[in-house]
C-alpha cells in the first residue's frame, strides 16, 4: 500500500512539474544534440558500450559533458537498431526518496528526450526511475554523490 501511494505521488510530482515549466525539457532546447560537447565524465555502463550520463546535484539539465557522452550513446544506438534499452534514473542519497524517485524521472526523460531529439526511435527507450534505491558505489562524499547522480543504460 505504501508503495502504492508512493507511485502515486511520484506520478502527481512529475505532471506537476511538467506543467510548470520545470519538466525533464530543460536543457534540451537551444542547441544541437549531436554536436555540442566534448568532455567526457561517467564510466562506460556494465551493460554495454553505452555510458552513463551524469548530473549535477539537485540536477537534470544536461552538461556540455553529458551531452558528448550523449552524442556517443547516440552513435552506438543508430549502429544497433534493433536494440531497445531502459534508461535508468539515479541520485545520490540526499533528499526524500519520493524527491529522488521524481528527479530520477526526469533526468532519465530528458536523455531520452535527447536521444529522440536526435533520431533515436521513442519506442525502443523506456524510462525508470529508481532515486536512491540502486546506488552504484556507496559512500558519503562528493565523488561518490556524483558517481550515484546518473541516468544508466540497460539493454532490454
Amino acid at each position: 500500500m505504501n508503495k502504492i501511494i508512493t507511485s502515486i505521488l511520484v506520478l502527481i510530482s512529475v505532471s506537476s512539474c511538467s506543467l510548470l515549466g520545470s519538466s525533464s525539457s530543460e536543457g534540451v532546447e537551444g542547441y544541437d544534440p549531436l554536436t555540442e560537447g566534448n568532455i567526457p565524465l561517467a564510466q562506460a555502463g556494465s551493460d554495454s558500450e553505452l555510458k552513463d550520463i551524469n548530473f549535477g546535484y539537485n540536477s537534470s539539465v544536461l552538461s556540455s559533458a553529458s551531452r558528448a557522452r550523449l552524442k556517443d550513446n547516440y552513435k552506438w544506438l543508430s549502429k544497433n537498431s534493433s536494440v531497445s534499452v531502459t534508461i535508468e534514473g539515479h541520485c545520490d542519497e540526499r533528499g526524500t526518496s519520493e524527491y529522488n524517485l521524481v528527479l530520477g524521472q526526469r533526468r532519465a526523460q530528458i536523455v531520452k528526450e535527447y536521444l529522440v531529439t536526435a533520431g533515436i526511435d521513442s519506442s525502443r527507450l523506456e524510462i525508470q526511475s529508481y532515486g536512491e534505491e540502486l546506488p552504484l558505489v556507496p559512500g558519503l562524499d562528493e565523488n561518490t554523490w556524483q558517481q550515484n547522480r546518473r541516468a544508466h543504460f540497460k539493454i532490454n
